[in-house]
C-alpha cells in the first residue's frame, strides 16, 4: 500500500512550511533515510528523510509552496501503484503517529545542528547537488548557489558544467568581449578550428544584436525561501494587526557613565565588550516585566499573558532577517546577556541557529543606532502585541533645567497591536523604560 509523504510539524508553532526543493522525481527509487526533500520553517531550512523504502510515486507540490502541516505533499509505494490525482488533504498518518512525528522532529533539529556547525568549513549544497558534483568532479567552492544562503542546488553544478564545457569552446579574447557585451555564446556557432569561437564570431554576434529590438536592462528575482516567508509575515502582521507607534527621546547620559564604569568588569569576566544594546535588553527586560499586557500574546483571539520575558533581537542576514531570542532577560545580569547576545548575533549572521533558538519570543528589539536613523515604524513580530525600534544615539541641545546642555540622545520608536493595548498603557511602558534609561543603576539592583 502506497505510504504519504507529509509536511512535517516541526515545531509547537509551525503551521506552514515552505517547500524548497524536491531531491528526487517521480518514478525515482527512495530509501529510508535519504534525503527526499527541503523546507524553510522560522527562516531555517531543513532536509526531511524518508522514513519509507519504495518508487516516488506522486509529488502534489513544487518549490516555494507554502504548506499546511500534516498536508500530504506526496505518496511512496511500487511501481504502478495506484494514489489520488490531487493531494487529499491532511494526512490521517501523521495524526495516527504522533511518536513517530516527534521523533522524526528531533531527528531533523538534531540533523540541523550538527550540519549548523560544519557549515563554515565547506559549501552548503544539496546532496543532489554533491552527488552530480561528485560524478563531473567539480570543486563546489567555485559555484556560486542560487538557493536560500547561497546554499548550491543541482541546477547550479549543471550550469557551471555547461560553462565549462561552453567555456572550452570559446578563445579568450572571445569569451571577454562576449561577457561585456552580455552576448549568450550558447547560441553562436564558431568559426574557428574544431568549430571554436573566435573574436570575428562575437563581432557578428553584435551587429546582429544591435539591428534588433532594444531590450530592458531591468533585473527581476521572485522572491523565495526565506524572502518569502518575511514578506508573507510582515504582510500578514501590518495587515492583521492595527499598529499604533509612539516615540520618546531619551538621555542617554548616565547609560554611557554606566557602560564605561562597566566595560573593564565585564571585558575582564567574558572576555567581551558591553554594548548599548545589552543595556538596552536588560532595561526592557525589567520593565515588561512590570507590564504583563506588553509582554504578552494574542493568538486566536486569545491574549496570553507570558510569566517568562523572553526577548527576541533582530538581526540582518544576507536576503533577510532572523529574530534569535534571549530566554528569561529579566532574570539576567548584563556579563550574561552580553556573552548570550553576542553569541546569538554571530551565530544569526554565519547560519548556525538551532531552530530552539528561533522559538519562544514574546517581545521583539529591532536595533538601527548603527546607522543614521533617528526614528523609524517597525512591524510587529507576531503572536507579540509590541516591538522596540531603537534609533542611533546623537549629540543634541536640550534645555537642562533652563541651560542648554550638549546631551546623547536617542529615540526609541514602540509599535503595538491596538486589539490587545491601548494608548495609555503603551504610553505608561514607553515612559517607564525612558525613566530607567536615564536612572540606570537601577539596572545593578
Amino acid at each position: 500500500m502506497a505510504k504519504e509523504i507529509f509536511m512535517p510539524k516541526l515545531s509547537s508553532t509551525m503551521e506552514t512550511g515552505t517547500l524548497l526543493e524536491w531531491f528526487k522525481e517521480e518514478g525515482d527509487r527512495v530509501e529510508i533515510g535519504e534525503p527526499l526533500f527541503e523546507i524553510l520553517t522560522d527562516k531555517i531550512n531543513i532536509e526531511v528523510e524518508a522514513y519509507d523504502d519504495g518508487i516516488l510515486l506522486k509529488k502534489y507540490f513544487d518549490a516555494d509552496d507554502q504548506i499546511p502541516v500534516n498536508h500530504v505533499i506526496g505518496y511512496i509505494g511500487q511501481a504502478n501503484e495506484q494514489v489520488p490525482a490531487e493531494s487529499p488533504g491532511e494526512s490521517g498518518e501523521s495524526s495516527e503517529q504522533p511518536a513517530q512525528q516527534e521523533i522524526e522532529t528531533e531527528k531533523v533539529e538534531k540533523q540541523l545542528v550538527a550540519t549548523s556547525v560544519i557549515s563554515g568549513e565547506k559549501p552548503r549544497a544539496t546532496p543532489a547537488a554533491r552527488r552530480v558534483a561528485q560524478t563531473e568532479q567539480v570543486d563546489l567552492t567555485n559555484i556560486a548557489g542560487s538557493g536560500p544562503n547561497g546554499r548550491i542546488h543541482i541546477k547550479d553544478v549543471n550550469q557551471y558544467v555547461k560553462e565549462g564545457q561552453v567555456h572550452s569552446k570559446i578563445t579568450p579574447l572571445a569569451n571577454k568581449i562576449a561577457q561585456a557585451e552580455n552576448i549568450d555564446v550558447t547560441t553562436i556557432s564558431g568559426s574557428g578550428l574544431n568549430g571554436k569561437i573566435v573574436k570575428q564570431d562575437i563581432s557578428t554576434a553584435i551587429q546582429g544584436k544591435s539591428t534588433k529590438e532594444p531590450v530592458s536592462s531591468e533585473k527581476r528575482r521572485k522572491i523565495g525561501g526565506m524572502r518569502k516567508v518575511i514578506s508573507d509575515r510582515m504582510s500578514q502582521s501590518a495587515f492583521t494587526a492595527p499598529h499604533v507607534t509612539l516615540t520618546s527621546e531619551v538621555d542617554m547620559t548616565k547609560v554611557k557613565e554606566l557602560r564605561t564604569q562597566l566595560l573593564p568588569i565585564v571585558e575582564k569576566q567574558t572576555g567581551l565588550r558591553l554594548s548599548y544594546t545589552e543595556v538596552i535588553i536588560k532595561a526592557v527586560g525589567l520593565v515588561l516585566s512590570r507590564f504583563p499586557a506588553v509582554n504578552a500574546s494574542f493568538i486566536n483571539d486569545e491574549i496570553i499573558y507570558n510569566d517568562a520575558v523572553h526577548i527576541g533581537l533582530a538581526v540582518a542576514v544576507p536576503d533577510g532577517l532572523m529574530v534569535p531570542v534571549l530566554k528569561d532577560v529579566n532574570q539576567k545580569g548584563l556579563a550574561d546577556l552580553t556573552t548570550e547576545a553576542k553569541d546569538i548575533g554571530k551565530r544569526a549572521r554565519e547560519q548556525k541557529l538551532s531552530p530552539d533558538q528561533l522559538k519562544g519570543s514574546t517581545f521583539t528589539i529591532s536595533n538601527l543606532g548603527m546607522y543614521a536613523i533617528d526614528v523609524f515604524t517597525p512591524i510587529i513580530n507576531q503572536p507579540e502585541t509590541a516591538i522596540l525600534g531603537v534609533g542611533r544615539m546623537l549629540e543634541k541641545p536640550v534645555v537642562i533645567k533652563s541651560d542648554i546642555e550638549v546631551r546623547p540622545m536617542m529615540t526609541l520608536s514602540m509599535s503595538f497591536d491596538h486589539r490587545v493595548i491601548d494608548g495609555a498603557p503603551a504610553a505608561e511602558f514607553l515612559t517607564e523604560l525612558k525613566r530607567v534609561l536615564e536612572n540606570p543603576f537601577e539596572l545593578l539592583v
